[in-house]
């Protein structure tokens, strides 16, 4: 089956109220069992939907740049860190490293990563949603559900078993 992008960016901007509300409920609760939860909903999640057929992430955000990410995106690449700083990185508002353009310019047509064994944390990690301690994230989950179509089954999940 087809991912329909526009499906879920029409969904995450008719629940956004409904989806803030409730992950702000969400965190004052911290429901013992939120972890394992969110867990199985991510697995289910990532059973319906491929990356590759969206790398909607890729396309519109950039992660925050940690300095061993662009260390070891320099040696994958076989150029020296600040050539791989000049040529690919910015600091934000926040001083953060972020990649100057949109999309990645890492990706490729196909929607893989041509550095993905050098890949930064942050996008190994994305979109947190199988992390512990999700209650920490929950701001960051609301946000994530305007870009990821699985953070949107993940929330959706959610409000079934605690609404």
């Amino acid at each position: 089956m087809k991912l329909d992008l526009e499906r879920y960016k029409e969904m995450s901007l008719n629940k956004a109220k409904e989806n803030k509300a409730f992950l702000t409920r969400l965190r004052k609760k911290k429901p013992k069992d939120l972890d394992a939860v969110t867990h199985d909903a991510h697995v289910d999640a990532f059973e319906k939907i491929d990356c590759l057929e969206c790398a909607n992430c890729c396309k519109s955000i950039s992660p925050i740049i940690i300095d061993r990410d662009i260390d070891k995106i320099a040696r994958h690449l076989k150029m020296k860190r600040p050539e791989v700083m000049d040529q690919y990185f910015i600091q934000d508002e926040d001083n953060d490293y972020v990649f100057k353009e949109t999309p990645c310019p890492f990706l490729m047509p196909d929607n893989y990563c041509m550095i993905y064994e050098a890949r930064p944390r942050a996008c190994k990690e994305y979109p947190h949603t199988d992390r512990k301690r999700f209650y920490q994230i929950l701001n960051l989950t609301y946000k994530n559900t305007f870009v990821c179509p699985a953070v949107n089954e993940v929330v959706e999940t959610l409000k079934d078993t605690y609404s």
